[in-house]
């Protein structure tokens, strides 16, 4: 016996938020899906059905038409309402200030630290941080990995 999905009755003011996020070209395919899924539950279109048309789970339909019904007691934007969930996980301990500086840091050159070297090491950017104030505490692979980043 086949079950029965929630209905999702779409106020013209959310039908046209979805279809703006479905035709505009900068929203991320991610959420352009997302909408379409909200879309097509608004259209009367089950489960397996949106599943197959999009290519996606069913578990992952299932899962955004819960989160647009439990969002839909709040007056959040439709954007708002199919974006991710934040992530779990300890909060940064290195600022982006302090990564600025740590790069900045690494355009001086050494001998202005007193350093009998040309060029910098991980190593000593991290331990120069560290003594300069810039961070409490700093591994040369962090170091290494901010510029990395900063790299154009």
């Amino acid at each position: 016996m086949a079950r029965r999905s929630a209905v999702i009755v779409l106020t013209p003011e959310e039908r046209e938020g979805l279809e703006r996020l479905c035709r505009r070209c900068s929203t991320p395919q991610a959420l352009a899906r997302r909408a379409q899924m909200i879309l097509m539950a608004g259209a009367g279109v089950g489960v397996g059905e949106t599943a197959a048309k999009l290519g996606v789970w069913r578990k992952t339909v299932s899962h955004w038409r819960g989160r647009w019904l439990a969002g839909s007691r709040s007056s959040a934007p439709v954007e708002e309402r199919l974006s991710d969930a934040p992530r779990s996980g300890a909060p940064a301990r290195i600022t982006a200030e302090q990564i600025c500086s740590i790069v900045a840091l690494a355009c001086e050159p050494p001998s202005e630290s007193g350093l009998p070297v040309t060029h910098w090491s991980q190593q000593e950017l991290a331990d120069e941080a560290m003594r300069r104030g810039i961070v409490e505490q700093i591994s040369q692979r962090s170091v290494g990995r901010f510029l990395k980043r900063s790299r154009p």
